[in-house]
């Protein structure tokens, strides 16, 4: 980065706090930010980032401190003045209309001059800013038939559209493939050389080292060091992320798999549409085996989840479970047969949000004995499981009876994974498992996977 740039400050924090109750979740964070510059917000899952963000963004008010935005103090008391301002975010969790199209959704909410909104003028200046960074995106297409690297991309086009000169990128990489990733980093770097500057928040170690000019760190809602990249490594990112070496000690014991557990014969799905999304799929599942899905997002792999989790219907084929036919099973009759899943769309498919934990923690095993005294919820029975869990998977939560829309995203992935772990499936079905989690969860996670297969013991976590 040249001088110029590190000497102009486009933003600037200071001593900023938020709270919540029972949490602190920003200590008196300060911070600045470059113009021109990529710089990572770093932390452990509930460390205080994605709060940040938002302050930054005017979702929350932050409870003390000052926000200086291009050298003038700001109050942001909703994301219209952030944006009026040019201060963009795509968020971790799409904010998008699913059934409007590219366009509509990159114009929605915009002001315009006049009665309406000029379609034709909007659409040119979108092509514009696609032809100016080599995106492709079909603006006429709806949003819910794009693959998700492709809604991020409309995400980002929302912002330049408006006219961002500063965006906040929430855990981006999340839901796109290696191939994409390396591409959306080439196009963020020839953004911020056009002026615009950015902060990432990513748990990937690699990604921070890739892309960044600066990191800052952050643990249990206090700022532990602003550092340039170019002078620490991914061993000393991490020991500040977690305030212990990271030691990644999986043991994956070689053992020979048992007899088929799940059997997919000549699967055939058509979508509403007539599109046909699979065909002549053909899988057998063994016991003690983990099988890895791969392929370019949007190629039948959210269609495949669907059909055994019984969301989807099948056009032709079989799903053989354990030797019964399964096939067009609804999903609560999936889940009694032990199928356990854990969605790519942790919010929209995972999660009921403005339920309590404990709600969450049980869900889809309500009816179950373990939680019942006749035909009553036995509240003591499910207190301490909930508790059970949330100590187990280091959960960052006050109490079992929060509300889950009050976690941050990485602790609501270890509420489903503690879930779907704890009931001791024939089947997981996992999209994306360690999405969004830090590298100590991912360490956690991949162990458990070990141990549900008896390659491994789940180790106390330090």
């Amino acid at each position: 980065m040249d001088q110029e740039k590190i000497d102009e400050i486009i933003l600037r924090v200071e001593n900023l706090s938020k709270s919540f109750p029972g949490v602190l979740a920003n200590d008196k964070i300060s911070l600045d930010i470059r113009k021109g510059e990529i710089h990572c917000l770093l932390g452990e899952n509930g460390a205080g980032k994605s709060t940040l963000a938002e302050c930054l963004y005017g979702t929350y008010h932050p409870d003390s401190g000052k926000i200086i935005f291009k050298g003038e103090e700001v109050r942001l008391g909703s994301h219209q003045d952030a944006i009026n301002l040019g201060i963009g975010m795509v968020h971790q969790h799409f904010q998008l209309v699913p059934p409007m199209t590219v366009m509509e959704n990159i114009v929605a909410g915009t002001k315009h001059k006049g009665i309406g909104i000029n379609i034709q003028s909007a659409t040119r200046k979108v092509e514009e800013i696609c032809r100016n960074y080599g995106l492709e995106l079909p603006l006429k297409t709806i949003i819910s038939r794009l693959p998700v690297g492709q809604q991020q991309w409309v995400e980002i086009l929302k912002a330049l559209y408006v006219g961002a000169e500063f965006l906040l990128l929430d855990e981006p990489t999340a839901v796109l493939t290696p191939q994409e990733i390396e591409r959306f980093f080439s196009i963020l770097t020839r953004m911020t050389r056009d002026g615009l500057s950015i902060i990432l928040i990513t748990h990937k170690l690699n990604e921070v080292m890739d892309i960044s000019d600066r990191v800052t760190v952050l643990r249990k809602g206090k700022l532990i060091d602003t550092v340039d990249t170019a002078d620490v490594t991914k061993e000393s990112l991490a020991r500040m992320m977690v305030g212990r070496e990271v030691v990644f000690l999986i043991t994956n014991e070689k053992i020979p798999p048992g007899e088929t557990v799940l059997d997919i014969k000549d699967l055939r799905v058509v979508k509403e549409d007539n599109r046909e999304t699979l065909k002549d799929i053909n899988l057998r599942i063994r016991r003690k085996e983990i099988i890895g899905l791969a392929g370019v997002s949007g190629n039948g792999q959210k269609d495949l989840f669907d059909v055994i989790v019984g969301i989807q219907k099948i056009a032709s084929g079989k799903i053989v479970l354990d030797g019964e036919d399964v096939s067009n099973f609804p999903p609560w009759a999936m889940m009694e047969k032990g199928i356990a899943s854990i969605p790519q769309d942790r919010i929209g498919e995972g999660l009921l949000m403005e339920a309590p934990i404990y709600e969450n923690l049980i869900l889809g095993n309500q009816r179950s004995r373990r939680f019942r005294s006749g035909i009553f919820f036995n509240s003591k029975k499910i207190k301490a499981f909930s508790n059970d869990k949330l100590r187990e998977f280091d959960v960052a939560a006050g109490s079992p009876i929060q509300r889950a829309e009050t976690l941050s995203g990485g602790n609501l992935q270890k509420v489903i994974v503690a879930r779907e772990f704890s009931q001791n499936p024939k089947f997981l079905l996992a999209s994306q498992p360690t999405r969004g989690l830090d590298v100590g969860a991912i360490e956690y996670v991949h162990q458990c996977l070990l141990e549900q297969i008896g390659r491994a013991s789940c180790r106390e976590r330090v």
